[in-house]
């Protein structure tokens, strides 16, 4: 069984007991188990069996980057161990704090208004955006200008399905001549939505999953805030629900964001998550990575193609 190999080499490569290690089911990326340890409650993060570390597989840059802004007092998981050694079930690993909060079906579920929820998390974004490079993880890795950031995604929606994304063109053209002037670059965390948080009441109490952070414009995370809202009515839309009960106005005039400058960024991040939503339902179609949840998202794929049109119209 993989989890009491897991258990066996994990424990010989911290050097205490490892009483249990379990999958933890929710959300879709990595192979993330909690960890109990004497007395205290771990995260382990393993990059997939046999994967190129490189991208999100990368767990140990992504280690680098928990330490770092946990260093800084950010609400980020403190790291116990890792290694970029394949040492645990024959993968590089890391090991990281549990940290106290609930995810958002639990705050939607108790009434918690959505922007009160997005105040926090704007107030832990400006902080993250004080980071200096060079105190971030990545500081020696070069910024992605606007321009790459776009075919980076365009990339995605080419191979999504095609009888979803018939529009995706016309919506990256008028992305391409739109492009703001880039700025200074901030650390981006490149999917800073309330599902990747833990909160305290409406206070964020963890910012979880740096798997594409990056060096980039400081307004991307804020519209992905504003696109992926995570706790819909129905399971066709829970957890991609556009901006349910967060008007993205509301949220740029919290954060003092340009209003032209955050138009482009939000169509662009419409287009985002339409490609990243794509690229996995034809993943799961070709039997490559199964996930038949994705089944349940195309008329979100459509719907975020069509609402990146109408802004940039």
């Amino acid at each position: 069984m993989a989890e009491s190999v897991i258990r066996a080499d994990l424990a010989g490569a911290i050097g205490e007991p490892v009483l249990d290690v379990q999958p933890i089911p929710e959300g879709h990326s990595g192979f993330t188990y909690w960890v109990e340890l004497s007395g205290r409650r771990a995260v382990l993060r393993l990059p997939p069996p046999g994967a190129r570390i490189a991208g999100p597989a990368d767990i140990p840059r992504q280690g680098r980057i928990m330490q770092a802004l946990h260093a800084r007092g950010l609400p980020v998981p403190g790291i116990i161990a890792m290694s970029a050694e394949p040492v645990v079930d024959g993968r590089p690993y890391v090991l990281m704090e549990a940290l106290a909060g609930e995810r958002i079906e639990a705050a939607a579920t108790a009434g918690l208004a959505p922007l009160e929820l997005a105040r926090s998390a704007i107030e832990v974004l400006q902080a993250l955006q004080a980071t200096p490079a060079e105190q971030s993880g990545i500081g020696s890795e070069e910024p992605v200008p606007l321009q790459a950031e776009l075919r980076r995604w365009t990339w995605l929606m080419e191979r999504a399905p095609a009888e979803l994304t018939g529009d995706a063109p016309q919506l990256a053209r008028r992305l391409e001549t739109g492009v703001p002037h880039d700025t200074g670059p901030v650390v981006v965390h490149g999917d800073y939505h309330f599902g990747n948080m833990l909160f305290a009441g409406t206070r964020v109490s963890g910012v979880l999953d740096w798997e594409i952070a990056e060096l980039g414009h400081p307004l991307l995370d804020l519209c992905c805030l504003c696109v992926v809202f995570q706790g819909g009515d129905d399971e066709g839309t829970r957890g991609w629900g556009a901006s349910k009960g967060l008007e993205p106005d509301a949220v740029r005039e919290i954060f003092g964001a340009d209003p032209a400058e955050f138009r482009w960024t939000l169509g662009l991040t419409y287009y985002k998550y339409a490609a990243i939503l794509g690229y996995n339902l034809m993943l799961h179609r070709r039997g490559k990575r199964p996930d038949p949840s994705y089944e349940g998202r195309t008329g979100t794929i459509v719907g975020f193609i069509q609402a990146g049109l109408r802004l940039l119209a």
